[in-house]
């Protein structure tokens, strides 16, 4: 035990991945300053994923995790799940609208929205995430600092991207709905599954850069370690995510109800599909002014 203590290290020091995330979360603060005090507001609980995402990627870099990383493959793994799954998915839930649109007025950001549409996001994340797991790149990734930087940028990058249509606040195409999403989840984590079950059921190691004989394992048996932590993540992300797409689906759909009724109550046509898109859009409370306003004014 002593000896493989001693090869995990201390903290590991990865100024050119480590900075720029205090430097997004100083920008991040100030924009929340900014809109403090406005109906515009960032809710704490969002602050605090945003703030945990970026907690989450700087720790996974820094901690002994990150020294581990660069000689066994479970904890190279364990440390792109933390970074292209959670810190991704963070960092996404405390994003709203307002917080983005100083970076969208810049015409060449507002032009990447197109990689958060669902078509495009999903097939840029399953590129990165097979990309980045050829031998051939994923040794040069561990061998220079450079190309692991670049590595962890496309992770978190792509790793937001398909997460922003599920949960991020730009606008969705109008088919995205709850049952696509479904598909959309299913298709992510079986591109997942497929890459666990390559290194679990591949045979031999992929991969010559690792160095498993300082932990007492074999180069096989690490592989199929990294493949069952990425499944048992994979699985355990999955069922999450099918839990909120079942909650959201009977909120909705409770809220939809209400409008209608409302409608029929005040008098006021509302065509149904029009609710659906009003609270699929996350503005049902915007259509239920406008239904009084409605109501008011025919009253009168």
């Amino acid at each position: 035990m002593s000896v493989v203590l001693a090869h995990v290290g201390g903290i590991q020091f990865a100024p050119l991945q480590i900075v720029p995330q205090f430097v997004i979360a100083a920008l991040y603060l100030q924009r929340c300053s900014t809109l403090s005090g406005t109906p515009r507001a960032v809710p704490l609980c969002r602050q605090v994923c945003f703030l945990s995402g970026l907690a989450v990627i700087v720790v996974a870099l820094v901690s002994p995790l990150g020294h581990a990383a660069e000689e066994v493959f479970v904890a190279h793994m364990a440390e792109h799940l933390l970074i292209a799954d959670i810190g991704a998915l963070l960092l996404v839930l405390g994003l709203t609208g307002p917080v983005l649109a100083p970076v969208l007025r810049i015409r060449a950001f507002d032009r990447l929205r197109i990689f958060t549409h669902p078509a495009v996001a999903i097939v840029l994340w399953a590129a990165s995430l097979t990309f980045w797991h050829i031998p051939l790149f994923h040794e040069a990734a561990v061998r220079s600092e450079v190309v692991h930087a670049v590595q962890h940028l496309c992770f978190v990058t792509f790793g937001a991207a398909v997460w922003m249509p599920l949960f991020g606040p730009l606008p969705k195409p109008t088919w995205f709905t709850n049952a696509a999403a479904l598909g959309y989840v299913l298709i992510v984590r079986l591109v997942g599954a497929v890459l666990a079950n390559v290194f679990l059921f591949g045979g031999g190691a992929f991969y010559d850069v690792y160095q498993p004989e300082l932990f007492d394992i074999s180069a096989a048996s690490d592989q199929v370690a990294a493949g069952t932590v990425m499944m048992i993540e994979e699985s355990i992300l999955t069922i999450c995510l099918f839990a909120w797409l079942f909650l959201r689906a009977a909120r909705e759909g409770e809220e939809q109800q209400d409008l209608l009724d409302l409608a029929a109550a005040r008098g006021v046509t509302l065509d149904p599909a029009r609710a659906r898109r009003a609270v699929a859009a996350g503005r049902g409370g915007d259509l239920r002014e406008r239904i009084e306003q409605a109501a008011d004014v025919s009253g009168t």
